[in-house]
């Protein structure tokens, strides 16, 4: 099979992983797979690492939360070489393992790794980063890393939404310019994400409809600043509802895209912290990554690509 990385994050899921690390090694082992284990030790250490070591393995394998495939992805790129890729979820949205069908259960995920194949999906370039599956900027950008999961598995885009309209206090109205071949617009907004999912936050069917991971395009809602509560009124419901021909929220979809402003904006890509930008520009990478699947997971993806 030939030469693994298994770069992973101890602390990640409360440590989940600690439970499941020897049996993980054993099923690549028995795979036929030499395996090299690395835990991580701060932030970005699992890019460097992936970026450093990449050329000299065949497979870079990960466990985390979608910051941390972030990380080992960015550190492929970075790096020059293609790999494939394994995932692990361990985090607490695994929205990018969500979309591509991949067990949330450790054991099984490491299964698919070691017995499936790869799937090339786009990942996207943020300046001269990289992201997996979002990149986002406004109000509802720190929503679902504080919003309580549980509550979101009962009320879905409802307990989003509330959490964000409790913040009232911290909205902030920015003066953007957007620029791409399929919309153009100067004006005030106050949300907007740029996806590569079928879910964000945790909350499926968010990017909208019609959702292809292989596409060579990003699924971009904007969301305009409400001027008065019925405005306000119309973006939960066109949100919610994923209405596309809404005035206050821009639904549309491209594989390049520019976002300028003179304030700078804060950002967040796959989760973590993208910096505060005056200028973004966004380009969809076509099939840039393999990521390791199965046949039912590559059936998952079929399925979320034709809803």
């Amino acid at each position: 099979m030939g030469k693994m990385l298994f770069i992973y994050n101890p602390k990640s899921g409360k440590g989940l992983i600690r439970n499941h690390l020897s049996a993980i090694v054993e099923i690549f082992s028995a795979s036929g797979y030499d395996v090299t284990v690395y835990p991580t030790r701060k932030e970005k250490d699992g890019c460097r690492v992936a970026q450093e070591r990449a050329k000299d393995y065949d497979i870079l394998v990960c466990s985390g939360g979608d910051g941390t495939l972030d990380e080992v992805v960015t550190g492929m790129m970075r790096s020059g070489v293609k790999r494939p890729i394994g995932y692990i979820p361990a985090g607490s949205t695994n929205d990018f393992g969500h979309s591509l069908g991949i067990p949330k259960q450790m054991d099984q995920a490491a299964e698919v790794i070691a017995g499936g194949a790869p799937f090339s999906c786009d990942i996207g370039k943020f300046n001269d980063e990289y992201f997996v599956y979002v990149a986002a900027f406004g109000f509802l950008t720190d929503v679902s890393y504080q919003t309580n999961q549980e509550l979101k598995n009962v009320l879905g885009h409802t307990a989003y939404l509330l959490e964000g309209m409790k913040r009232v206090s911290t909205w902030k109205s920015y003066t953007l310019k957007i620029e791409s071949e399929e919309f153009s617009d100067e004006g005030q907004f106050m949300y907007g994400m740029i996806t590569n999912s079928t879910s964000v936050a945790g909350i499926k069917g968010l990017p909208g409809k019609n959702v292809e991971l292989n596409d060579g395009l990003f699924e971009v809602m904007l969301v305009r600043t409400p001027q008065n509560i019925v405005d306000w009124q119309e973006v939960i419901t066109a949100v919610l509802m994923r209405d596309e021909s809404s005035k206050n929220v821009v639904r549309f979809k491209t594989n390049h895209l520019v976002v300028s402003s003179d304030e700078p904006v804060a950002w967040t890509r796959d989760g973590e912290n993208g910096g505060e930008q005056t200028l973004v520009e966004l380009t969809n990478l076509q099939q840039a990554m393999d990521i390791m699947t199965s046949s039912v997971a590559e059936e998952t993806v079929e399925m979320a690509e034709s809803e």
